[in-house]
């Protein structure tokens, strides 16, 4: 018996097809695809998922101090004359960051290399690139999805038969995450 369904496709498509959907199911949290593709999406997901609880606490808290520009009504930074210069006015701002232990650096890259970039479009700017936005879905699988499925020994998937395709009579199925 095989170990993965080949989708009637080749590698590097099978691949990609099963890399989308997986980026699709974690930004959305469900997606509608056929059974033999959900099957083969919710072996990924889980995996990541997996990996990921592991490291949801693998972080320190830390506060740094940081220069930046002191800015005017506009949005446009301030300026003001120094021995005959315009020089921008800075100011010392505090915040507090996450620092990753190396081991959940390198979940964090394993991760965005399965992935794909996401790029979320607001629906009155339909077709256009103005106010586009990217999503970290990396950083959502770790800060939110994670978090959630720590006390779980797998199973973090559902799929919900929701009957056949008009086409061609293939069974579709919702697939989500629990």
């Amino acid at each position: 018996m095989a170990k993965y369904r080949k989708l009637g496709r080749t590698s590097d498509q099978r691949n990609a097809l099963l890399r989308n959907q997986v980026s699709a199911l974690i930004e959305n949290g469900k997606i509608v695809t056929t059974e033999a593709r959900a099957k083969e999406v919710r072996k990924q997901v889980e995996k990541l998922i997996t990996i990921a609880a592991k490291e949801k606490d693998n972080f320190e808290t830390v506060t740094v101090t940081a220069k930046v520009a002191r800015k005017d009504a506009n949005g446009k930074r301030v300026k003001e004359v120094v021995d005959g210069k315009k020089v921008t006015v800075y100011d010392s701002v505090e915040k507090t960051i996450k620092k990753d232990a190396p081991s959940r650096i390198h979940v964090r890259r394993q991760i965005a290399a399965y992935l794909y970039n996401v790029t979320e479009v607001p629906t009155e700017n339909a077709g256009k690139k103005k106010n586009t936005k990217k999503v970290d879905l990396t950083a959502k699988l770790l800060d939110e999805v994670a978090p959630k499925y720590a006390d779980r020994n797998g199973g973090y998937t559902r799929i919900t038969k929701i009957g056949l395709r008009k086409g061609d009579a293939s069974m579709m199925v919702l697939l989500e995450l629990v």
